[in-house]
C-alpha cells in the first residue's frame, strides 16, 4: 500500500534546535507543515536579537554542562544542579501536582517581561493556522499573546515535567499530544483538562512507517528478525505468531544462504556526549567488521568535531580499511534537516540501535531493538524505564567487551525478541494520529491502550 497523500500547509510546526529531540519530533510532521518546513523558534529569519540571546544563552549552558558531565566529581555535580531544575517527580503516590514550579515561573517571566517569542507569534498570527510546538515556550507564548488558532504541544519523552504545563493549566487551551499513557496520567496530575490531552504516541517518521498498514515497518522487521535470530531461538517459541504476521515463508528466503552482516548503529546525543563509547565498541567489534560479520555506523549528527574524533581515532587502527570501503561509516552532516533525513534512511537498514534513551527510545516502535547507553538527565531515566516496560530495549554492558556480549544476545534471540516487543508494544502511528487531529478527522488509527 502506498503512503497516502495528505493536505499541504495544514499547520505551522515549531521546534527549537536544542539537542535533537524537539526538532526530530517536528521533522516527522513536516509533510503537513506550511511549506513542508519546520520553524525554529530560536533560529528563524528576522528573529529579534533579544530573543536570539535568550535562546542561545540557555542552549550554550545546557550543552556545556552536558559535555562537562564527563569530568569526574565536578562535572557530575554541575549537571545534577541543572537537571534538578527540570526533574520529574516520582509519580506515586498520586497527588495534585498542579502548582507551578520555579522553572515555569521563569519561563513566563521571559515571555511577559522580555516578550520572548512574541515576534514569532505575531508573525504567524498574520496568517493563522493550527500551531504544533515540540517545546513548551512557543506554545506558552502563543497562548499568552492571544494566538487565534488551535495550539498543540507534542511531548517528546516517556514522562513529562511540570515545566511543560502553563501557570494555570485548568484555564489553558493548549492541547497535548501524549506519547505514552504515563504522560496522559501525569498531565492529569498537573491539572490539564481531560479534553486537552490526546494520546497519540510519539510521531515517528512517516517515511519509516509506510502508511496506516505500516508496510515499511513490516518489511524491515521481517528482514531484521531473520538477521537477529540466526539460530531460530525466538522463532521456535513464537512460530505461530510470526507466521500470522509475515506468512509461512518467513525467513525462507535467507535459509541456506550466507547470513547478511548485522547492521549496528551507534548514535551520540545532540551535545556530543558519550562519543568515546562508540570508539571503544568499534575497536571491540574490529574482527567482526573486518570479517564481514557486522557493519557499524557511528552517528555524529551535525557536530563535525564528533565526526572528526571518530575518524581520527579509528584511522589509527586496522579499521581504517573498513572506513574506506563502507563496512564502518560515520554519519555526519552540516545541516539538521539533512541529518534527520539521512538518519531515517539509515534506520530502515539498521538491525540494532545503540544510543542513550532519548527520544530515540520511541524508535523501538519501528521494530528496532535499542541498546541503551547511560542516561543523561531525569527524562532519560523515565525513557529507560519505559523501554524496559515495553520490552524493546536493554542496557549496554561494558563496551570494552561488546564483541562478546552482543553476539551472545544475537545467538540467543534476545535482540529479535526486543525487536518484536517494540513493534507490538510501542506506538508506531503517532504522526498519523496527529495528522488526523489537525485535519479535524476521526482517527484512522486504532485507539492506544493506556500502557504506563
Amino acid at each position: 500500500m502506498p503512503i497516502r497523500r495528505i493536505g499541504q500547509g495544514a499547520a505551522y510546526v515549531v521546534a527549537v534546535s536544542m539537542g535533537y529531540g524537539h526538532e526530530r519530533a517536528a521533522s516527522a510532521l513536516r509533510s503537513f507543515a506550511v511549506g513542508k518546513k519546520v520553524i525554529l523558534a530560536n533560529d528563524y529569519v528576522g528573529i529579534p536579537d533579544r530573543d536570539k540571546k535568550i535562546w542561545s544563552t540557555g542552549q550554550t549552558w545546557y550543552e556545556r554542562i552536558s559535555r562537562f558531565k564527563r569530568v569526574p566529581l565536578f562535572g557530575s555535580a554541575a549537571f545534577e544542579v541543572m537537571d534538578h531544575m527540570q526533574e520529574i517527580e516520582a509519580f506515586y503516590p498520586k497527588r495534585d501536582l498542579s502548582d507551578p514550579t520555579l522553572q515555569v515561573k521563569q519561563t513566563y517571566a521571559l515571555i511577559r517581561k522580555a516578550k520572548n517569542c512574541k515576534h514569532l507569534i505575531d508573525k504567524l498570527a498574520e496568517n493563522p493556522k493550527p500551531l504544533i510546538c515540540t517545546f513548551m515556550t512557543p506554545a506558552f507564548a502563543a497562548e499568552e499573546f492571544g494566538y487565534p488558532e488551535d495550539i498543540y504541544l507534542v511531548v517528546c519523552d516517556a514522562d513529562v515535567s511540570r515545566a511543560w504545563v502553563p501557570l494555570d493549566p485548568r484555564k489553558s487551551r493548549i492541547k497535548y499530544f501524549a506519547p505514552t499513557g504515563r504522560v496522559v496520567e501525569r498531565l492529569r496530575l498537573y491539572g490539564v483538562r481531560e479534553e486537552n490531552i490526546l494520546f497519540t504516541g510519539f510521531p515517528l517518521p512517516m517515511e519509516n512507517v509506510g502508511g496506516p498498514e505500516a508496510d515499511f515497518v513490516l518489511s524491515d522487521l521481517s528482514r531484521r528478525m531473520c538477521n537477529l535470530d540466526p539460530q531460530g531461538v525466538f522463532a521456535t517459541h513464537s512460530q505461530t505468531m510470526l507466521e500470522a504476521t509475515f506468512g509461512k515463508t518467513f525467513c525462507a528466503a535467507v535459509q541456506n544462504k550466507r547470513p547478511s552482516p548485522i547492521s549496528l548503529t551507534f548514535a551520540v546525543g545532540g551535545a556530543g556526549a558519550q562519543r568515546e563509547v562508540g570508539v571503544v565498541a568499534a575497536k571491540s567489534l574490529m574482527r567482526d567488521i573486518l570479517d564481514d560479520q557486522l557493519t557499524l555506523t557511528l552517528v555524529a549528527g551535525t557536530r563535525p568535531e564528533v565526526g572528526e574524533y571518530f575518524a581520527s581515532e579509528l584511522k589509527r587502527t586496522p579499521l581504517k580499511r573498513a572506513l574506506a570501503d563502507g563496512r564502518l561509516s560515520i554519519l555526519s552532516t552540516p545541516k539538521r534537516a539533512e541529518y534527520f533525513s539521512s538518519f531515517n534512511k539509515l534506520m530502515r537498514k539498521t538491525d540494532i540501535l545503540w544510543t542513550k534513551p532519548s527520544e530515540l527510545s520511541f524508535y523501538a516502535g519501528l521494530g528496532i531493538p535499542v541498546i541503551m547507553a547511560p542516561t543523561v538527565g531525569s527524562q532519560e531515566d523515565f525513557n529507560r524505564n519505559w523501554l524496559y516496560q515495553v520490552g524493546g530495549g536493554t542496557d549496554a554492558l561494558d563496551p570494552l567487551y561488546t564483541g562478546e556480549w552482543l553476539w551472545d544476545w544475537i545467538q540467543g534471540g534476545a535482540l529479535a525478541r526486543m525487536a518484536w516487543n517494540g513493534y507490538t508494544n510501542a506506538p508506531t502511528h503517532g504522526a498519523y494520529r496527529i495528522e488526523d487531529v489537525v485535519h479535524g478527522r476521526e482517527w484512522s488509527m486504532h485507539e492506544l491502550p493506556l500502557v504506563v
